[in-house]
């Protein structure tokens, strides 16, 4: 779980709405339905346009990781693959097919299975390196879907604003409607400039640097399963894997 994530909404919120109570005005006066539908609705609707669906639904997958991302953790692996290379110099490569059969990560396993099969170590890096930033590139264009909704929800709620004005002029000879006409145009533009920066711009920004963070990780896995590919001393390996601790 990512405690900084979770005070940062919580901070961003109590923010908002105590800044709100201090001056004076209600949690009513931040609720407006068609607000909501303008902002909320236009920004999903710009979105859904620009995205293909298998990003816009990888953004979705992956949002969660914001809160509880995934843990890679390079000081254990590093461990894990030198002990994998004392393995494969006392009983050869075949040695780690056992070891490449239990072990969870995906990526690694692949990795492994390559090393198993006494593929080249050029030929093991060029296969993981090419997965490894089409898995970046994946990640990093989920990434651009919140930025790009930040992007537009300001704009949107511009509109919402220019819409609630449209109404208040519509209504100077009914003072009764010019309220509701005001609240929208105020509330709208608040709803847009709120939600993009306290939320969809930091959440997108998040979530590229988990995916830069990811790709360091496999980084540091495909160096390892190289040199073990090459017959480096467990040593050696460790030492070197040691830099991308930094």
């Amino acid at each position: 779980m990512d405690i900084l994530s979770i005070i940062g909404v919580i901070l961003a919120v109590i923010a908002i709405v105590g800044g709100n109570a201090l001056e004076g005005g209600h949690i009513d006066s931040l609720i407006n339905g068609p607000a909501m539908v303008i902002v909320f609705g236009g920004t999903i609707g710009a979105i859904l346009l620009q995205t293909p669906i298998s990003i816009f639904i990888h953004s979705l997958r992956i949002s969660g990781s914001v809160f509880r991302p995934e843990k890679n953790e390079i000081a254990p692996t590093i461990k894990k693959i030198v002990n994998w290379s004392v393995v494969a110099r006392k009983e050869g490569l075949l040695g780690l097919e056992t070891h490449s059969e239990k072990e969870p990560d995906l990526f690694m396993r692949k990795g492994m299975q390559l090393l198993v099969d006494g593929s080249e170590p050029e030929v093991i890096r060029s296969i993981l390196e090419v997965e490894l930033e089409s898995r970046e590139r994946f990640d990093i264009q989920a990434a651009r879907v919140f930025e790009s909704m930040g992007g537009y929800s300001p704009t949107i709620g511009i509109i919402g604003a220019v819409m609630g004005l449209i109404h208040v002029m519509q209504n100077l000879a009914d003072p009764s409607k010019l309220g509701a006409g005001i609240a929208t145009a105020f509330v709208a533009t608040i709803y847009g400039v709120g939600m993009a920066n306290l939320f969809l711009l930091p959440f997108g920004n998040k979530l590229r640097t988990l995916a830069l963070q990811k790709s360091h990780y496999r980084e540091m896995v495909i160096e390892g399963i190289v040199s073990i590919a090459e017959g480096e001393n467990p040593r050696n390996i460790e030492t070197k894997l040691q830099g991308f601790l930094s």
